[in-house]
């Protein structure tokens, strides 16, 4: 057995448990090695059962002296039920509903238990149990406490008890019980991992070997060894991003780019001819792309700004200096309808410059507004006779080749891989020059984040609204007021108006207790708005169905579109005044905003209202921050402080690393991998086998 060999070739891992075990992302052994726990139960300390306090979690160590199953009167139901005891007292033991338990343990058996002590009735509910199968020696003599005496590995030789104990995310069907069986059936791949990281900086920071790491992150022998076992794989996973970015920094200097001349009174005229005014923070944006458009070093910046901000006009300053220079631009978009959105808003920019811009996706291809066939579209792209490109996927195939492409721009660049990025800079075969590269996102990401985790990535950032933007009102709404809210929207499509509601799942679950899209739109459909027009869209339709309802939504085909988060990042519907989000305590507040941002397009006075069940004060506080805060970095920003960076950025969508263990709060352990990788990098110690961690490393912000 080793790394690769599958997780069903373990012990009692069925096609069934195999399948459930694939949905924590677990199909090998390293897999379920590398999935760590998140917190741990302490039961390493026995005690005696004269010594048990009410209501703790304890760990004693008995002899069972009766055990039998009952049937209890609700139907189906079964109660095992033992009486067990030590030389100083006795207790009744309760499991329900595991009828093989009184099989597995016969009167007269010794074992552990490890569970929480009912001192009111002299009872433990539910307690893991395992019986002594070590060397454990009770020590009578000491009135307050028992502690297990270590055997030759330095603890017991349970799993399941008497000893620190590891709690893992789970899914429906897999237990920790099953989990920590699983991983107990590994410890020799653990003890057999090689570990890749120099001795230098394991000696240097006093860092467990990496098998060690693993058998206690998983199977601690005391809390200080979980403590050492924690930070040495966190180091770990922050050291090979760090890595992988210092490496891609590294590389980046020995490529050369475009120096693009800033064309002032050009640039000027250009900016004169729009029909409003730049804020100051679209001023410093535009002008640090131009600095860096300037230089041979190609640009690595990412624009960041809230939605609304006017990050296009930002970057359609960036495009016009490259194209006075003589040089093509593309823009590329997620989606076909974000895509044609930002031909058309180009368009209207750049309506008193004499450029050639066309539109290339899966199913559209214009240029200047007319139709083009996909033949004559890739001839003028290829003799350079085209200066704005924006597209979808379908820029980057492989028959596509762009002359003298000197600038790349990628809208909400998260969503596309690093080899899509990496194959749209490559565009132009004939020259050794490399674009300048810039993505643009509205998700808002603190900055200290950014900056802590993306040394090397430029970063402007969008602080300012343009005038005269109305705020989106939002409120929190209880259930008590729903069908007054219901009232109010029913006023507001009777004005014209259009809504989108948005729900966490697509399919009902009833132990979240949290309401689906489907459900959603039946009920709407059926009794609240009977009268209305209602489509459905969430993640599991294929991109041509998604793009087709947005359609009709933006072309006033429904009058209510309802929704999962994959409304997040689409295209503006002007017309859509109303934000409803159910369960809104099921998203963050970073997330919510994106939603929000979703209406308040045009020019009519847009709501957001936040409906949830959760009445928790913490829930409250969190959602009423939404009620008064408008800046999504603050919101995001008030998300880390009460949910964790784990939690707010710990997904795909987020665009940053998926951490396994690692937070973005751990600075110290994330400066250390900043120099001790870039010490590596600018002496040239990176080894073939940090070489091979790295191409598993996914840092996706960058290009390669």
């Amino acid at each position: 057995m080793d790394l690769n060999t599958q997780i069903a070739a373990l012990n009692k891992v069925g096609k069934t448990t195999a399948i459930r075990l694939k949905k924590l992302g677990l199909n090998t052994i390293s897999d379920l090695i590398f999935y760590f726990p998140f917190r741990y139960e302490d039961y390493s300390e026995i005690r005696l059962i004269k010594d048990l306090f009410a209501t703790e979690n304890v760990t004693i160590k008995v002899k069972v002296q009766m055990i039998a199953n009952r049937r209890l009167r609700q139907r189906r139901k079964s109660l095992t039920e033992a009486l067990v005891g030590d030389e100083t007292g006795e207790l009744k033991v309760i499991w329900f509903n595991q009828p093989f338990i009184a099989k597995n343990i016969k009167v007269g058996d010794e074992l552990f238990l490890s569970g929480k002590y009912d001192g009111e009735k002299v009872q433990m509910v539910g307690p893991e149990y395992e019986k002594c199968d070590t060397n454990l020696k009770m020590d009578t003599n000491d009135t307050s406490r028992l502690r297990s005496k270590p055997t030759a590995n330095g603890h017991t030789n349970t799993i399941h008890t008497a000893r620190i104990l590891p709690v893992y995310h789970l899914t429906e069907g897999v237990t920790q019980k099953q989990m920590r069986f699983l991983l107990s059936q590994c410890k020799r791949v653990m003890e057999s991992v090689e570990d890749y990281l120099p001795e230098e900086i394991k000696s240097k920071n006093k860092f467990l070997e990496l098998n060690k790491a693993l058998l206690n992150i998983h199977f601690p022998e005391s809390s200080d060894l979980a403590g050492q076992a924690e930070k040495r794989l966190k180091f770990d996973e922050l050291f090979l991003i760090q890595l992988a970015i210092a490496k891609m920094k590294s590389d980046l200097k020995s490529n050369k780019s475009f120096k693009l001349a800033f064309l002032e009174k050009q640039t000027k005229e250009f900016v004169d001819s729009l029909p409003f005014t730049l804020t100051d923070a679209q001023k410093k944006c535009a002008w640090d792309i131009i600095q860096d458009l300037e230089k041979e070093k190609p640009m690595n910046r990412m624009l960041e700004g809230d939605v609304g901000s006017g990050k296009t006009v930002v970057v359609a300053v960036a495009m016009i200096n490259v194209i006075l220079n003589g040089y093509k631009a593309v823009l590329m978009a997620p989606t076909e309808i974000l895509a044609t959105q930002h031909y058309q808003g180009l368009q209207k920019l750049y309506s008193k410059q004499k450029l050639d811009i066309c539109l290339m996706t899966g199913s559209k291809r214009e240029v200047n507004g007319e139709k083009i066939s996909k033949k004559d579209l890739l001839g003028k792209l290829e003799k350079g006779e085209l200066d704005v490109i924006i597209g979808t996927h379908a820029v980057i195939q492989d028959n596509v080749e762009i002359k003298d492409l000197g600038l790349v721009v990628v809208d909400e660049q998260h969503r596309f891989g690093v080899k899509q990025r990496k194959a749209l800079i490559e565009k132009d075969k004939e020259k050794n020059l490399i674009p300048h590269f810039l993505s643009m996102t509205a998700t808002p990401i603190p900055r200290s984040l950014v900056l802590t985790l993306y040394g090397d990535l430029d970063l402007s950032i969008i602080n300012q609204m343009p005038p005269g933007r109305k705020s989106i009102i939002t409120k929190v709404v209880y259930e008590q007021q729903r069908l007054k809210a219901y009232d109010f929207i029913r006023s507001q499509i009777k004005e014209g108006r259009q809504i989108f509601v948005i729900c966490p799942l697509i399919d009902p679950s009833d132990k979240l207790g949290v309401k689906s899209v489907k459900q959603e739109h039946e009920r709407l459909d059926k009794q609240t708005f009977p009268d209305l027009n209602i489509g459905l869209m969430h993640g599991r339709l294929k991109g041509k169905e998604k793009e087709e309802v947005m359609t009709d939504f933006y072309n006033k085909k429904y009058d209510i579109l309802v929704s999962t988060s994959v409304i997040e990042v689409g295209i503006d519907v002007p017309n859509a005044t109303i934000m409803m989000i159910e369960g809104a305590d099921r998203f963050g507040l970073a997330q919510l905003h994106q939603f929000r941002g979703r209406v308040g397009r045009g020019e009519f006075q847009s709501y957001c209202f936040l409906f949830s069940d959760n009445n928790s004060l913490q829930t409250r506080k969190r959602l009423k921050f939404m009620e008064s805060c408008t800046d999504g970095f603050q919101l995001a920003e008030k998300d880390l402080e009460l949910r964790g960076a784990g939690e707010v950025y710990g997904t795909r969508q987020s665009g940053l690393p998926d951490l396994k263990i690692a937070k973005l709060t751990d600075v110290e352990i994330i400066q250390l991998a900043q120099i001790e990788s870039q010490r590596l990098i600018e002496n040239g110690l990176v080894t073939p086998e940090l070489e091979e961690k790295l191409r598993g490393t996914r840092v996706s912000f960058h290009y390669e």
